[in-house]
C-alpha cells in the first residue's frame, strides 16, 4: 500500500513539473499569466505548400541556421535573444513583417527564445494577435523536404 501511495505521489509531481515547463508564464510585475498562441509543424507545412501569406521569423544561431532552417524564413540570429544585442537583431527584421499575415516565430525548441521574441516584438508595435511560435521549434520540424541546408 505504502508503495503504491508512494508512485502516486511521485507521478503527481511529475505531472505537475512537466505543466509547469508549459508555454505560459507568470509576469513578475503584475502576476498575469502570459499565453502564447502556436503553430503546429503540419500547420506550418500546409500554410507554405497552399502559399498562405505568412513571416517564418527564424531566430537560431548562425551556427543552427546554416545547418538547417526552414525555406523561405527570415533568419535573425538573435537566440536566445536576452540582450540588447539580440533585441536589435530582432529589431532589423521589424519593416518585413508589416501587413496582417501571421508571424511564426522559429527558435531551437520552441521555448522562451520564441516567447522573448514575441514579448519584444509586441513592444516594438506588432499585434499579438498576428504572432505565434512554431510548436516544438526548429528541433522539432519533421519535414525536411521544406528546409534548406
Amino acid at each position: 500500500m505504502k508503495k503504491k501511495i508512494l508512485a502516486l505521489l511521485l507521478m503527481m509531481i511529475l505531472a505537475v513539473s512537466v505543466v509547469g515547463c508549459g508555454s505560459n508564464e507568470v509576469q513578475e510585475n503584475t502576476g498575469e499569466e502570459k499565453t502564447y498562441q502556436y503553430y503546429t509543424a503540419e500547420q506550418v507545412k500546409e500554410a507554405i505548400e497552399n502559399g498562405d501569406d505568412i513571416t517564418l521569423v527564424d531566430i537560431q544561431v548562425e551556427e543552427e541556421w546554416n545547418a538547417h532552417h526552414i525555406k523561405g524564413a527570415i533568419s535573425t540570429k538573435a537566440y536566445p535573444v536576452k540582450t540588447d544585442e539580440e533585441r536589435a537583431k530582432v529589431d532589423a527584421v521589424i519593416p518585413k513583417l508589416e501587413g496582417d499575415n501571421p508571424i511564426i516565430v522559429v527558435c531551437p525548441g520552441g521555448k522562451g527564445g520564441a516567447q522573448r521574441t514575441i514579448d519584444h516584438l509586441i513592444k516594438s508595435g506588432v499585434k499579438a494577435e498576428r504572432l505565434f511560435i512554431l510548436e516544438n521549434g526548429q528541433g522539432g520540424w519533421p519535414y525536411d523536404e521544406l528546409l534548406e541546408k
